[in-house]
């Protein structure tokens, strides 16, 4: 994967769809950009949040990581 940038997780708190027009998620380190998403319009997602880490989250979704393939990566969550 390219050289993406680096954000806090408070960077990505702040992308959650009320706060600012964009918004993310990350899942495992990786951050995407998921405004494009009509299922993410509202920052809130069959119960899951936007601003969020949603790796342990990927249980309970009826789809599995390669939704993840269709995402825009366009960073890193630090540690």
């Amino acid at each position: 994967m390219e050289k993406l940038p680096s954000y806090t997780r408070s960077q990505l708190a702040s992308r959650n769809g009320s706060d600012r027009d964009e918004i993310w998620i990350a899942y495992k380190g990786i951050i995407y950009e998921v405004t494009p998403s009509r299922h993410w319009r509202t920052g809130i997602h069959y119960g899951h949040w936007a601003g969020q880490d949603l790796t342990d989250e990927l249980a309970d979704a009826p789809h599995a990581e390669e939704v993840f393939a269709r995402m825009q990566a366009i960073g890193k969550l630090e540690n």
